[in-house]
């Protein structure tokens, strides 16, 4: 993190609490494909504050395909619609700079969704698979540099990145759900069948190129974190087709009925 870090997050959520004062403990965000879910989550009314990006200080509107750019507000849940990319040429300090204004608006458990390609060769397109560890292959961490004040370890223990309690209570909403560990690449540019073969040899189950910065800052501030992957393509060298990222947005897309169906439960249980 680059020192000015703590005064962009403060000025991000600044132009929150400009737009509402609610303090909900739970956010989602949304990966792609998925950014309509927002819609069936926090539908807009009297009790829900939606809030563009770009009104947010420091934000800017995504540029990829299947992420909306927008922050609900709702008095139990916050859901971003979207999500910033190491990708895109942004710095790591941009792509978590959401996840350290949730924190500071008093969220205390982080869901994360994405898409990902499946390496396990039991899994197919459209399953759903919660995450229980993950791998940093991104080449940096978000955590590198002057720690954030607001921080609660320099050091974060990552043993339980992903919170076992939350796990076993989406397993209970949705028994069908599949468990694997997510690798994390820079990408933009589709993993080869080569790097596929190394991360499964590595032990991994699902490929993205998302989540993991977000999930590290999210646990140095104390937050609980579930990751739920969409396996939206089956990996290099296991579809016999090239990879398309329409194909990631249109299967994250099929699935949107049984993701809210989970999330809600989730926010229904975790409120009370």
């Amino acid at each position: 993190m680059q020192a000015d870090f703590r005064d962009r997050v403060d000025r991000a959520v600044s132009s929150v609490r400009q737009q509402t004062q609610r303090t909900p403990a739970i956010a989602i965000v949304l990966g792609s494909g998925l950014s309509d879910v927002v819609d069936d989550l926090v539908p807009e009314a009297r009790d829900t504050t939606i809030i563009g990006y770009r009104e947010i200080d420091g934000f800017t509107s995504p540029s990829v395909a299947g992420h909306r750019g927008a922050l609900a507000v709702a008095d139990d849940v916050a859901v971003m619609a979207g999500r910033f990319h190491f990708y895109e040429g942004r710095s790591m300090d941009d792509v978590v700079l959401p996840v350290a204004m949730l924190a500071s608006l008093g969220v205390r458990t982080l869901i994360v969704t994405n898409a990902a390609g499946g390496i396990d060769r039991n899994y197919q397109p459209g399953d759903l698979v919660v995450i229980t560890d993950h791998i940093n292959l991104m080449g940096t961490s978000p955590l590198i540099g002057p720690q954030d004040t607001a921080s609660g370890a320099r050091f974060p223990d990552m043993t339980d990145a992903y919170d076992p309690a939350l796990r076993e209570l989406a397993g209970e909403l949705d028994p069908g759900l599949k468990t694997g560990v997510y690798a994390a690449m820079s990408g933009p540019a589709y993993e080869t069948p080569a790097e596929i073969t190394m991360l499964e040899r590595l032990g991994a189950d699902l490929v993205g190129m998302s989540t993991v910065p977000e999930v590290l800052v999210a646990r140095s501030y104390g937050v609980r974190v579930l990751g739920v992957s969409t396996v939206t393509n089956l990996a290099a060298g296991r579809a016999g087709k090239p990879l398309d990222h329409r194909e990631v947005v249109e299967v994250g897309a099929s699935i949107r009925g049984r993701m809210v169906t989970l999330l809600a439960g989730l926010v229904s249980r975790l409120k009370v």
